[in-house]
């Protein structure tokens, strides 16, 4: 049965994403979701992902088919969330102050796909995927969260320790590793 990948970033969470991505098998039997807090204006995500894998890298678009071997990436200024087979997205309110935001995507994950999900919470500040992480954990998932020693910036693993009891605290490298071996 198919993974699905679910990745919150925030800052200091760019160098991260790029171990994780590039550690990606391929072919790989999972599809990938990332938000990242990027504000309205920034789209090159994609771009410089891209180059670290022959694995598709896109921004996601609303009601698009969901392709295993895929890296969706949440356009700027949109929630992205999951329903069964498809990707939807919208400009609802802001979460946790931002938009995009890892929490929609990561509870409507866990809602449809539940003991296929792993979510990841990256380097970042607030708050933002510990609602979701915690949903994830619920449905049988795993939660994975950035060593707190390694992240940057350590808010988003922190709350994330202080929501839920992650399966693992795990350095970017070895998050990468794990992921490999989900995919394969």
């Amino acid at each position: 049965m198919q993974r699905i990948i679910v990745i919150a970033a925030s800052a200091g969470s760019l160098d991260p994403l790029k171990q994780i991505v590039s550690a990606l098998p391929v072919p790989c039997s999972a599809s990938v979701f990332i938000v990242l807090h990027v504000g309205p204006n920034q789209a090159v995500l994609p771009a410089l992902l891209g180059v670290l894998t022959d694995l598709a890298v896109v921004h996601a678009e609303d009601d698009t088919p969901i392709e295993q071997g895929h890296v969706y990436v949440a356009p700027p200024g949109w929630h992205m969330r999951l329903e069964t087979g498809r990707i939807r997205l919208d400009q609802g309110p802001k979460v946790n102050h931002v938009r995009p935001a890892a929490d929609p995507l990561f509870i409507s994950a866990a809602e449809t796909y539940r003991e296929r999900v792993v979510g990841i919470v990256l380097s970042g500040y607030g708050d933002d995927g510990t609602d979701g992480l915690l949903a994830i954990h619920e449905s049988g998932g795993l939660a994975l969260v950035q060593d707190l020693d390694e992240a940057k910036v350590p808010g988003m693993p922190y709350a994330a320790l202080y929501g839920d009891h992650p399966d693992a605290f795990l350095t970017a490298e070895k998050i990468g590793e794990r992921v490999a071996a989900l995919c394969g």
